[in-house]
Formats: C-alpha cells, structure tokens, sequence
C-alpha cells in the first residue's frame, strides 16, 4: 500500500509521511552504477561500419563494396563485422583512382 500523504491545509501544500522521509533521505551506502567509458573512434583499435564510413567520408554501402572487394580487412566478434582502424587510415592514406563499385560494362577485356 502507498505511504499516506498528510496535507496541510494552512501552508497549501502537502507534507510526506515519515516512511517517505526516510525513502527520500541521503544514503551514504549507496552507489552510482559504473558509466560507461567514451573513447574517440581515432583512439579505438577496431569501429564498426557506421564509425568506419563516417572515418573515410564515405556511405555504409560503399564501405561495405569495399569490404565485400576485399579491399578493407574486417574482424568478426560476435554477430559484429568490425574494422581495424589501423587499416582504415592505411586506405585513407593512398590514393585509389579506380571506383569503388566496378560494373560488368566497365571492365574490358
């Protein structure tokens, strides 16, 4: 059953009962659950797409032609597809003249 509520008529508000009190107080005891802890993607060792596209400015969908192309390595821990972020910066560090997505028309041979 609720704790009761007293109302007090004079002072127009309502006062809590003395089992809400000592709900209510200061318990030294008790402790905050542990946060959790934010690392920049650039500080992490492995980013998963969303991370990894926004990293090389560029869509989930072409990330995921270029892991698909074996183009960039993954790791998988789980049901998670992840990224090395070393691997990201090696790729973001040449230069790749060819496409992204290579069509059947556009091969020649």
């Amino acid at each position: 059953m609720p704790a009761e509520r007293v109302i007090d008529f004079d002072r127009g508000g309502s006062k809590p009962s003395q089992q809400e009190n000592t709900e209510l107080s200061f318990k030294p005891n008790r402790r905050k659950p542990p946060q959790r802890v934010t690392v920049a993607p650039e500080d992490k060792l492995l980013v998963g797409r969303e991370q990894a596209a926004q990293l090389l400015s560029i869509s989930q969908r072409a990330l995921d032609y270029l892991i698909a192309s074996k183009r960039l390595p993954t790791r998988r821990i789980g049901g998670r597809v992840l990224i090395p972020v070393m691997d990201l910066r090696r790729y973001a560090g040449c230069d790749h003249p060819e496409n992204i997505v290579t069509y059947p028309s556009d091969r020649t041979g």
